[in-house]
Formats: structure tokens, C-alpha cells, sequence
């Protein structure tokens, strides 16, 4: 997509998540706004147990095994700040199935919780780096069915299409295609809330993104927010945690007090200063941020993930390979960059 594609210990059992947890990568601030913001949710959906799960054939664990047998332990060691961190699983293909079956398994293994992000909406991200998704209103529908069914009574985060919402708001998606897309946002959350242990998170972009939170209150309505445990902010950007953490309380607060997650895997450093259409895209300098977590110490923000799988493209700029690939001095980069924790 333009903006984006497919984590520092997992600190707490996701339990907490019941508390009641693309893109432009301009700078932006929200403005804190509590005054319709609710206590803790009192959904009876019993909350996922267990800590994040950590992918141990992660593209990133596979190059500090690379590295070590090469000799380059120094970098070994650095990229390890990535590879043994929980990281969400963007399943790709026709069929989510395998990657969704991989990532359950494994965290019912560890006794952990998969962090999933469902991607596939019809006309994503305007035709542009991550161009795709499913080629029509039913072919996603049974995409989402099959992602769901994937995830059976396993215990599971989904943060839901990325950029779909803010390309609505910045008009990136054609008029005649938002009536379909609300409808079927709305579908995929009722789907996936299906499954006992599912959390899902409607994606609301980023605050350098659509400065105006209120202008993704009444999209996010429209889509189904309501019946969703949130919604999720800054995947694969680089916004500031405050910054973040600001915005998402102005929004929830539009919003019947919904909580958020936040993408904090590339924003230690901050958002690339200066040209802002190019600040998006594999900006250089950047560096690993707040590790995972669901202690967040804020009653609207059940979770900090790592949702933007760091060291995988943006897209072709700046000598980067295709939107999703490994590409590993990127990820040394984010990793020797890191936020001190």
C-alpha cells in the first residue's frame, strides 16, 4: 500500500486487554479531548490470555541466524532487538488460512496470543505500493469467513484494514467505492467477533495522516466501530508515542469512548522532518520504539504493538525492494536506532 505492509518483551498476559489496545507519516498532534471518554468496556467477550507471541522463523530470526553462521555476530546481535520481539502476521494470499493456522499454533504452544492484521479490503491503498486486495464484495466476504474460521476459539488481536478508513477521509478511495467498503468493514467485524476470543481493532490511520480526528468520527461509525473492541493508530508510521497517545484520546471520545492499540515499531526517533510526501516511505534514521506491551498504564490504550513488522519495505524508494520484503540493513538500522528501553 502507499503507506505501508506487513517487537522488547511482551510484558504482561493480554488479559488486560479487557480493560475497560498507510499512511502518511507527516507530523501531526491531536489534542487531548476527555470529556466523553468512558471508563473500562464491559464487553463479555473474555479477553485473550496469555503474552504476545513471538514468530521464531520470523524473517528477522532467520537473518540473525544467517549472520551468526556468517561470522557478523555484532549485527546478529543488534537485529536480535527485532526478531525476539512479538510481531503481528499479515496473512497473505487468497487463502489466510496457513499463515493464521502457523501463528495460533505456535502462540497455543507458548502459551501466548497471535496479534493478526487482516488486509485484503477491494481497491486497497488507492492502487498504489501495496495495491490489491480481493477482487470484489464476496470474494472478500469469504476471505474474511475463512480468516475467521482460521482463527477458530484461539485467543487473537486483528487490527482491521489498514488505511481503509483514512483513505475514505483523504478521498485516496473513489466516492462509489465508500458505501461498499463501510458495509463491508462493518461485515468483517461482526465475522471475526464471532470467534470467543477475538479482538478486533477497526484501523484509523495517524495523526500526521488526518490531522482533524473528528473527521474519522463519523467513517468510523459508519464502519461498524461500535461493534469492534477499537481501533488501532499509527501501523507502519512513525508518529510520536504522546502524539499518539493524544490523538487517540480526542478520537475516542467522538466515539463513544472505544479504546485503541498503537503501532510504536518505527517511532523512536519520530517522523522524517521535511518533505512530506516522501517522509512515508523507508524515511532514513529511524529506529525501533516502545516495546509490546498491554501495561500501558492508560485506560484507553489497551495495548502497544508492533504491528508494521520492522525491517519489511515500505516500497521501492529510497533503494528499499517491494512494499512487504525483508529488506535486512533496514532493519540494522531500526535496531542500532532503537529507543533506549
Amino acid at each position: 500500500m502507499h503507506r505501508l505492509l506487513r517487537t522488547f518483551t511482551a510484558l504482561a498476559a493480554l488479559a488486560a486487554l479487557g480493560l475497560p489496545t498507510g499512511c502518511s507519516s507527516d507530523s501531526g498532534s491531536g489534542t487531548t479531548d476527555t470529556s466523553a471518554v468512558r471508563g473500562p468496556s464491559t464487553d463479555a467477550t473474555p479477553p485473550p490470555r496469555g503474552a504476545f507471541w513471538v514468530d521464531p522463523d520470523s524473517p528477522a530470526a532467520r537473518q540473525v541466524r544467517q549472520w551468526q553462521e556468517q561470522g557478523r555476530e555484532g549485527d546478529a546481535q543488534a537485529l536480535k532487538r527485532i526478531s525476539e520481539q512479538p510481531m503481528a502476521v499479515w496473512p497473505a494470499g487468497d487463502d489466510p488460512a496457513p499463515d493464521i493456522d502457523e501463528a495460533t499454533g505456535g502462540a497455543a504452544k507458548a502459551g501466548r496470543t497471535a496479534v493478526l492484521v487482516a488486509y485484503n479490503i477491494p481497491h486497497r491503498d488507492c492502487g498504489q505500493h501495496s495495491a490489491g486486495g480481493a477482487g470484489s464484495a464476496d470474494s472478500y466476504r469469504n476471505w474474511v469467513d475463512a480468516f475467521a474460521r482460521a482463527i477458530g476459539d484461539a485467543p487473537a488481536l486483528v487490527v482491521l484494514e489498514p488505511d481503509a478508513i483514512p483513505h475514505i477521509v483523504d478521498g485516496c478511495t473513489p466516492a462509489e467505492y465508500h458505501a461498499d467498503r463501510y458495509q463491508l468493514l462493518s461485515e468483517a467485524i461482526q465475522r471475526l467477533k464471532q470467534q470467543p476470543k477475538v479482538k478486533v481493532y477497526l484501523d484509523a490511520g495517524n495523526p500526521g495522516w488526518i490531522s482533524d480526528a473528528g473527521k474519522l468520527t463519523e467513517p468510523l461509525q459508519k464502519a461498524g466501530v461500535a461493534q469492534a473492541d477499537g481501533f488501532s493508530l499509527n501501523v507502519s508510521n512513525f508518529q510520536s508515542d504522546g502524539t499518539t497517545k493524544a490523538y487517540g484520546r480526542t478520537l475516542a471520545g467522538t466515539v463513544g469512548g472505544k479504546h485503541f492499540v498503537m503501532d510504536t515499531s518505527r517511532n523512536g526517533k519520530g517522523p522524517l522532518a521535511g518533505d512530506r510526501q516522501d517522509a512515508w516511505c523507508n524515511p532514513p534514521g529511524r529506529g525501533l520504539g516502545t516495546p509490546p506491551t498491554d501495561r500501558t498504564g492508560d485506560p484507553l490504550l489497551d495495548a502497544v504493538l508492533w504491528i508494521k513488522r520492522p525491517g519489511d519495505s515500505d516500497g521501492p524508494c529510497r533503494g528499499g525492494p517491494a512494499a512487504g520484503q525483508w529488506w535486512p540493513d533496514y532493519a540494522l538500522g531500526l535496531a542500532r536506532n532503537a529507543r533506549a528501553a
